[in-house]
């Protein structure tokens, strides 16, 4: 992308625009398949930073200088929102603009919602907002004393010798820090391992009514989450960020947001039941970067191509899945 491009797209509305495109996609895709629930991963990363680039600082907790990119996943792996921010803010700065705007679209959708987190987003403010648009959330916690107090009569370690098997168990309390207007569920998981002398202890914020083991079981699966910022990563290489200004690197997180829509959204609606599992590493490598080598003859010319190019069967089942695909009228399905 040219400087001139760059500058256009750096524009205070068009990148307003740029920022809610990746949103709008989504919304198009639902109208292909409707949605009976709607699950919210947010998480931040790292994206390294090598010279004296606008927002980069070191970052005690990654050891690095980077950037402090924020993310925000639907259950599909659709990337809902991003945001790039400086490299020495806590994971949950800025949320409100990548959040909000992502709520509002579902506001009206009449679906169960739900919001996941790690402990960078135990905050009273994310509680508060969740709660007042109706979802339903699990929020890691920090352990400490008082939450340790809770669960004392559990930390006894099983008598006799423990088995291969960790032994799990869980217990539920409410609980107020000091900022919080309001008593709320936390649900603690105790493991004991063979070897350990010590438990690993867990914690979750929560106002969803299920069975302990439940809450525990759908906040763990917020790890998928990590899987698909390591996907833009490796496939996308989303964390070269190498602008000197820190709106023009914004720009270029956006665009990498796009693309890897993109390739998620070939996976999600084109590739056969067989292969839906691929990595988006995996679909560039054997579907779209794929290398050939032209060989000509006085009377034919032959196209030699890589031994990791997908079979013939499986290219027609993509096309045919592509051409299912047809426009649908204004409105969800």
């Amino acid at each position: 992308m040219g400087r001139f491009e760059t500058e256009i797209l750096t524009q205070p509305p068009n990148m307003e625009l740029l920022k809610n495109l990746s949103g709008q996609w989504v919304d198009k895709v639902r109208q292909r398949k409707s949605l009976k629930q709607i699950i919210l991963d947010m998480d931040s990363s790292v994206s390294p930073t090598y010279g004296n680039q606008e927002g980069t600082a070191y970052n005690g907790y990654f050891q690095c200088t980077c950037y402090h990119p924020l993310f925000c996943f639907n259950q599909f792996g659709d990337m809902e929102q991003a945001s790039l921010c400086n490299g020495n803010v806590h994971s949950a700065d800025n949320w409100q603009s990548v959040l909000e705007p992502i709520i509002a679209r579902y506001r009206s959708s009449g679906i169960p919602r739900f919001f996941r987190g790690d402990a960078g987003f135990a905050d009273s403010e994310i509680y508060r907002f969740l709660e007042s648009e109706d979802y339903f959330y699990a929020i890691r916690l920090k352990g400490n004393n008082i939450l340790q107090g809770h669960i004392t009569h559990l930390l006894t370690r099983p008598v006799g010798r423990s088995p291969n098997k960790p032994i799990v168990v869980y217990h539920s309390f409410r609980y107020r820090a000091a900022s919080w207007s309001i008593d709320r569920r936390v649900v603690a998981k105790i493991e004991w391992h063979a070897g350990e002398l010590f438990p690993r202890i867990g914690f979750i914020v929560t106002n969803l009514r299920w069975k302990h083991s439940n809450v525990v079981k759908f906040y763990n699966k917020r790890g998928t989450a990590e899987q698909w910022i390591k996907e833009g990563k490796y496939a996308l290489n989303w964390t070269r960020l190498s602008c000197h200004d820190f709106v023009d690197n914004q720009v270029r997180l956006q665009l990498f947001s796009l693309a890897y829509n993109l390739g998620n959204f070939l996976r999600r609606l084109a590739l056969p039941k067989r292969v839906q599992e691929w990595s988006l590493r995996t679909l560039r490598v054997k579907l779209i970067k794929i290398g050939a080598k032209v060989v000509k003859h006085s009377r034919y010319v032959i196209f030699q191509i890589a031994e990791v190019l997908v079979s013939k069967r499986l290219f027609h089942e993509i096309l045919e899945c592509i051409h299912q695909l047809k426009p649908v009228p204004n409105g969800y399905g």
